[in-house]
């Protein structure tokens, strides 16, 4: 067999994977907070969507006990954050924050 000068390449290494969401320290001071609250501690917060109403989805945030399969996670400062694989779509490139205002607070 006949080499015609051309090497052989190696295997490129995999990429890193951006994020799906940033979180805020203040989101996951919050988040923290929350789940240090409950009993039994929950694993982290589940973030989802769900088809609702007539302008078509809402966000869903649940805690959940144990990782759920195929879901990206986020680890947001200890805070284990579990992202749906259908609300990826939605959630890419976001960033989740908590804010105090005199009128409300979300």
């Amino acid at each position: 067999m006949q080499s015609d000068g051309v090497k052989p390449r190696a295997p490129r290494a995999p990429r890193p994977r951006k994020a799906v969401l940033t979180v805020s320290e203040r989101a996951a001071a919050r988040v923290a907070e929350l789940i240090a609250k409950k009993d039994p501690k929950p694993l982290g917060l589940r973030l989802g969507v769900r088809t609702r109403g007539c302008n078509g989805l809402s966000y869903t945030m649940n805690y959940v006990d144990a990782a759920p399969k195929n879901d990206e996670v986020i680890d947001a400062d200890g805070v284990k954050i579990f992202v749906d694989p259908k609300a990826v779509m939605y959630l890419l490139g976001s960033r989740m924050d908590f804010v105090v205002s005199p009128l409300c607070v979300y």
